[in-house]
C-alpha cells in the first residue's frame, strides 16, 4: 500500500463511519435490533482479520473483562445514537455525537488529573455554542431537542469509551479489541432482541449488514491499515470529516435540509472537532 492509497482508504473509512446514521435511518427495525445486528456482522467481518501480529500479545483475563465492560459503553453509544437518528434525524444526531471532543477534554481532566489547556477550553466553548445554535428552541418535550440530547449522550458515551480504550488496549491488536467489544454487545442484547428477530425484514438485514461490515469492519480495518503509513494527526483530521459525510448524505437522500442556524452551529462543532484532532497529536 502506498501513501496515496492509505490516504484514500482513510477517506473511505471516514465515509463509512459517516454513513452509519444513514443505514440506521433506512432500517425500520428498532435501535436494539440495529445495534445487535451491527455487532453481529462486525464480529463476522472482523474475525478473519483480527489475527495477532508480531509484537502484539493476547489480552489477559483482566483485559478481557475490561474489553467486555467497554463493549457495554459502545453498546450505549450506538443505542443512543440510533435512537437520536429515529427521533430527530441524521443531521441532528450526528451533530450531537460530534460533541464528544468537548467531553473528552473535560473527562481527561477529571479522571486522569490532566491540566486542561486554554485551547482545550476553547474547544469546549465552541461545542457548547454550536449545540445551542443547532437547537432552534430548547424544549425538552420537543422531538428535536430530545433527539439532540440523545445525540449528545451518544457523544458522552463515546468519549468514555475512548478513555476506557486508552487504559485497556495498549499493546493489543485494535481489531481484536473491537472483536471482544462487539461480542459483549451480542451477548448482552441477544435475550432482548431474540423474539423480534424473525419479524425483521430482509431489506432491513441488508442495511444492518452494511452497518456491521462496511461501517464497522471495513472502516476499522482501513483506519488501522492507514496508520502504518500515515501520521495519527493526519488520520484524526480526516476522520473529523465524518459528520460532514453523514449530514451531506442525509440532505441528499432524506431532504434533511439544515437551517442556516443549524449550519452555523454545525460549523462551530466541526471546527472544534478539527482543532481537537490537531491538538491531540
Amino acid at each position: 500500500m502506498t501513501r496515496h492509497q492509505a490516504l484514500l482508504g482513510l477517506h473511505v473509512g471516514a465515509l463509512a463511519f459517516g454513513l452509519a446514521g444513514i443505514f440506521g435511518k433506512l432500517a425500520l427495525a428498532g435501535p436494539l435490533v440495529i445495534v445487535f445486528g451491527r455487532a453481529l456482522f462486525a464480529v463476522l467481518s472482523l474475525a478473519p482479520v483480527a489475527r495477532r501480529r508480531n509484537g502484539e500479545r493476547h489480552p489477559s483475563a483482566r483485559q478481557v473483562v475490561q474489553l467486555l465492560g467497554s463493549g457495554l459503553l459502545l453498546c450505549g453509544h450506538w443505542l443512543t445514537f440510533f435512537e437520536s437518528v429515529k427521533i430527530a434525524g441524521v443531521a441532528v444526531a450526528t451533530l450531537g455525537f460530534a460533541s464528544f471532543p468537548a467531553f473528552t477534554v473535560l473527562l481527561e481532566g477529571l479522571l486522569f488529573g490532566e491540566r486542561i489547556r486554554r485551547a482545550e477550553w476553547g474547544v469546549v466553548a465552541l461545542v457548547s455554542i454550536g449545540l445551542v445554535l443547532v437547537t432552534p428552541h430548547f424544549d425538552i418535550g420537543s422531538e428535536a431537542t430530545f433527539g439532540l440530547l440523545l445525540g449528545v449522550a451518544s457523544g458522552l458515551l463515546f468519549a468514555l469509551l475512548s478513555l476506557a480504550n486508552r487504559a485497556t488496549v495498549q499493546g493489543l491488536n485494535p481489531m481484536q479489541a473491537s472483536l471482544w467489544q462487539n461480542a459483549a454487545i451480542i451477548a448482552v442484547l441477544l435475550p432482548f432482541v431474540w423474539p423480534a428477530l424473525p419479524q425483521v425484514r430482509p431489506l432491513d438485514w441488508l442495511w444492518i449488514g452494511l452497518l456491521g461490515v462496511f461501517c464497522t469492519g471495513v472502516a476499522h480495518s482501513l483506519f488501522v491499515a492507514s496508520l502504518r503509513l500515515l501520521k495519527a494527526r493526519t488520520a484524526s483530521v480526516v476522520f473529523a470529516l465524518e459528520p460532514v459525510y453523514g449530514i451531506a448524505f442525509a440532505w441528499l437522500l432524506f431532504a434533511e435540509q439544515p437551517s442556516l442556524r443549524m449550519l452555523a452551529g454545525g460549523a462551530l462543532i466541526l471546527l472544534a472537532t478539527f482543532l481537537s484532532a490537531r491538538q491531540g497529536h
